[in-house]
């Protein structure tokens, strides 16, 4: 009787570790407060900086094979500008960046003010790219949404992506 409740308090506290370390994001706050928004519950908060600039990377866990090669993800950066060039500059700086990944194309579609989207390779994988910004209070924001452009997922999975993606930018603005 003894060995049974060893394995199985063993069990429980393996489960327990493995769900502690795949912390879900819910409500974020950037920038000590004043950059705020809220993810969907199944994104996982897989990296934090702290500093100028701060970022917040999030994996979106697409279930299929496809997922265990891609990594699906929503970055959010924010710094410190100090005006409205400084703010030119962080895009053009951003954009060379992107320029600069293999494959990169431009999306057909004419993108809005402060966005861009574009198609580049990871690792040999086509992925889609939106990326806003935002000048707030001082502060230059960047929203980076990335997915492979064909996931086994299938296209539910992807309108939830974008959808989430969507979401963000509007509490963003």
């Amino acid at each position: 009787m003894s060995l049974l409740t060893s394995t199985v308090s063993t069990a429980v506290l393996a489960t327990t570790l493995l769900l502690a370390g795949a912390a879900h994001a819910t409500d974020v706050s950037m920038a000590h407060g004043s950059v705020n928004f809220s993810t969907p519950d199944n994104w996982l908060d897989i990296m934090e900086t702290q500093g100028d600039p701060e970022v917040r990377v999030f994996q979106v866990p697409d279930p299929s094979p496809t997922g265990k090669n891609s990594l699906a993800r929503v970055t959010v950066t924010v710094k410190q500008v100090a005006d409205v060039n400084s703010f030119n500059q962080y895009m053009a700086e951003a954009t060379a960046k992107a320029l600069a990944l293999p494959g990169y194309k431009a999306a057909a579609v004419v993108p809005s003010p402060n966005s861009e989207t574009y198609t580049a390779k990871e690792n040999g994988v086509r992925f889609s790219y939106s990326e806003r910004y935002w000048l707030k209070n001082g502060q230059a924001i960047q929203l980076r949404c990335m997915r492979p452009m064909l996931s086994q997922a299938g296209d539910a999975w992807q309108t939830a992506f974008d959808k989430g993606c969507q979401a963000i930018a509007a509490q963003l603005k």
